[in-house]
């Protein structure tokens, strides 16, 4: 049985601690020097980087989000086990953690440090396949030759030098295809390397349900519950027209995955289609100022992504779910392409005036696509509206004094709301 240690990279073929450090840090399996395909995954990314930056919240549940009536944007593992989670209104998250601290998030500061950690992965190989600031696909295949040592050694080698040289830590799955890569990189958080191989795949993935598939939301879910499919089990004894006769494309896509196949490749030049934020609310909301102060906050955290990766969009979405779990999408085209949240924000609220009749929601999205380079972006003005150059000069001034001073430097009242 192959094993290798976590930390100082020795492998030997048995035994529970490293024969070299003692650490009990390893990870065994049978297929460990066979397995290329690798998913990384951030620790708490925001608020890990919060952690490093300023020591003092090192032994502190720290909480990433607005103020009292914002939401929660990510927490420290300290917070989560007290039951913060992702989306949480702050002032529940703050009765179950009343000794957090909560932190504006910084996302120029987020994209640097995944600037640090994609070049730490570009070390290893050029087919990286980046899905969001703090998490990636990699395939290794064919590395061995390069690197004197299987993929498994070298993902190890990336999570001891993201520690060691940036101050964060990530979580390895490794596997035989992206899909499975993917849950395994959840079975060992934080800080963890965990392997799923093709001889144990279909007995790993029977019991389990259902919704570890990416990309099984609440409505794919429920038809999931009223064709008594709830596990991979289930799935398994359905035929593949059946699946597809009853659910379309993803049907088919579900027949595959029971089984453990996805053919998807680790793609290095999948261009990024679009910048979204969405939240799903703890109770459904129809009061406008709440939706309105959700809509800014989301707009000012797109319009943060688009800015650190120099990426700017023509076209603005809204993503409104109904208490009845129906999704309303909404989209308008500009005459030229934006990153400045202002221009999000007047485009979208006016979108969600128009969809307020349908209220309550329970969740709320916005975003945008048709994307370019940020060169090209914000060129032609708004000869209607004669003070949007004064409003795109202002957010640009604000951004340099939260960039020198911090996010809470200053602050929109509406982001208050």
């Amino acid at each position: 049985m192959p094993v290798l240690c976590r930390d100082c990279l020795t492998q030997f073929e048995t035994g529970r601690r490293c024969p070299s450090c003692g650490t009990p840090r390893v990870v065994a399996h049978r297929e460990l020097r066979q397995l290329s395909i690798a998913h990384m995954d951030c620790d708490a990314f925001y608020a890990s980087v919060e952690k490093r930056d300023n020591p003092a919240l090192a032994d502190k549940p720290v909480i990433i989000g607005g103020g009292r009536r914002g939401v929660v944007s990510t927490a420290c593992y300290i917070a989560r086990i007290r039951g913060v989670r992702s989306a949480m209104p702050m002032f529940q998250a703050l009765k179950l953690c009343p000794d957090a601290e909560v932190v504006r998030p910084r996302m120029q500061v987020y994209a640097e440090a995944s600037r640090a950690i994609r070049g730490l992965m570009d070390a290893l190989t050029p087919s990286i396949e980046p899905l969001s600031l703090d998490e990636a696909f990699l395939d290794l295949s064919g590395t061995e030759r390069v690197h004197g040592a299987p993929p498994a050694v070298m993902l190890a080698q990336l999570v001891v030098r993201m520690r060691d040289e940036l101050g964060l830590t990530g979580s390895i799955g490794l596997s035989h295809n992206k899909f499975l890569a993917k849950i395994a990189s959840d079975l060992d958080k934080p800080h963890g390397f965990a392997v799923i191989g093709r001889a144990e795949t279909a007995e790993f993935l029977r019991p389990r349900p259902v919704r570890l598939i990416w990309g099984v939301g609440a409505t794919t879910q429920t038809a999931l519950d009223q064709a008594g499919i709830r596990t991979f089990e289930d799935l398994l004894r359905w035929d593949k027209p059946d699946l597809t006769a009853r659910f379309g494309s993803m049907g088919e896509r579900l027949w595959h995955l029971a089984r453990g196949k996805d053919r998807r490749r680790v793609s290095a030049h999948t261009p990024m289609k679009s910048i979204s934020n969405e939240t799903t609310f703890h109770e459904d909301v129809s009061d406008p100022e709440l939706l309105d102060g959700h809509l800014w906050r989301m707009c000012e955290k797109v319009s943060d992504r688009a800015k650190a990766k120099g990426r700017a969009g023509r076209v603005v979405t809204l993503k409104l779910k109904k208490a009845d779990f129906s999704l309303i999408s909404r989209r308008l085209a500009l005459r030229d392409a934006t990153q400045m949240a202002d221009t999000m924000y007047r485009t979208a609220s006016g979108l969600l005036d128009a969809e307020l009749h349908k209220a309550p929601f329970r969740l709320l999205g916005a975003g945008l696509s048709d994307l370019s380079d940020a060169d090209q972006a914000d060129r032609l003005g708004d000869l209607l509206d004669p003070t949007a150059a004064q409003r795109g000069q202002a957010e640009r001034a604000t951004d340099k004094i939260r960039a020198r001073f911090g996010a809470d430097a200053i602050l929109k009242g509406r982001s208050l709301r």
